[in-house]
């Protein structure tokens, strides 16, 4: 069989674990190549970190995609995240025109901003295009902060209680047009996780885990990069989702004990067997 081959449209930082330092092997370890489309390089991620360097590579990436296409490479599913620019929404949206076919699954994490407020490098011209281009989506992946952004909602007026998300995520779904995995939700005292819209099938459903009262970075890359890597090898929305929520608790278990520092990110690498099927510490 085919190994499956996703294209990964996001950042890379070279210290702090998120974005393509943790989609490369989360996907490379279940099974997925991983073709990484850097939309920027960051000598480290912004959370905690300050005289960070920030590498645009807006030009290059269309360079990128016309060599893909005269080699005529096929993708089972294309993965974006964080974009660096305005014109990057373009780029994007062009992307998946061309290498879409009727099997090419589209996840898109819509990296907007979280606690309520945009990220310091998104502009609101950038946070409206991304709404754009999350048009285009099979799966999106919002955080609560990027759902309100989304819907053009003030984020403290979002509903709390089940009923409520429910009926949130069928909206963001665009009326059955695309599946949402709502990521951040808590429906009871410890418990964390996602509530889900199944475009397919037009049900909802929540995924909750036991919560980890400390805060970590890159926890979402981690969950998208699962997802996406768990429906490209035929999982259904609700066991993929499952799946992501279930590994990060069990990375947060670790890396809480470690006391690792917040910038750092998520200690996710000795866990990796989780997802091979092998042992882990």
């Amino acid at each position: 069989m085919t190994t499956p081959r996703v294209a990964a449209i996001h950042d890379m930082s070279g210290f702090g674990r998120c974005s393509l330092t943790v989609a490369i092997p989360v996907l490379s370890a279940m099974g997925v190549q991983c073709c990484p489309l850097p939309t920027a390089f960051l000598s480290t991620h912004t959370g905690g970190f300050t005289g960070f360097t920030f590498l645009d590579m807006t030009e290059e990436m269309p360079k990128v995609a016309a060599h893909w296409q005269e080699l005529a490479l096929r993708f089972h599913a294309i993965y974006s995240g964080f974009l660096a620019s305005e014109r990057q929404i373009g780029i994007v949206s062009d992307f998946i025109r061309t290498f879409r076919r009727s099997d090419t699954l589209v996840v898109i994490d819509p990296v907007m901003g979280d606690d309520g407020k945009a990220y310091q490098t998104y502009t609101s011209a950038l946070c409206s295009g991304m709404t754009h281009l999350a048009e285009l989506a099979d799966v999106i992946t919002p955080n609560l902060t990027e759902a309100a952004f989304l819907l053009g909602r003030p984020y403290d007026q979002l509903p709390q209680e089940e009923a409520g998300l429910q009926e949130l995520v069928r909206e963001l779904g665009l009326h059955g047009r695309r599946s949402v995995v709502l990521t951040g939700v808590s429906l009871s005292p410890g418990k964390t996780g996602a509530m889900c819209f199944d475009a397919k099938s037009g049900c909802t459903q929540a995924v909750q885990v036991d919560f980890i009262a400390h805060p970590l970075l890159g926890t979402g890359d981690i969950f998208a990069s699962i997802l996406t890597a768990a429906l490209v090898q035929g999982e259904t929305l609700f066991a993929a989702a499952a799946q992501a929520a279930e590994f990060v608790r069990a990375c947060a278990v670790h890396t809480v004990a470690q006391n690792l520092p917040l910038r750092e990110g998520v200690d996710f690498e000795p866990m990796l067997g989780l997802l091979t099927g092998q042992p882990s510490i």
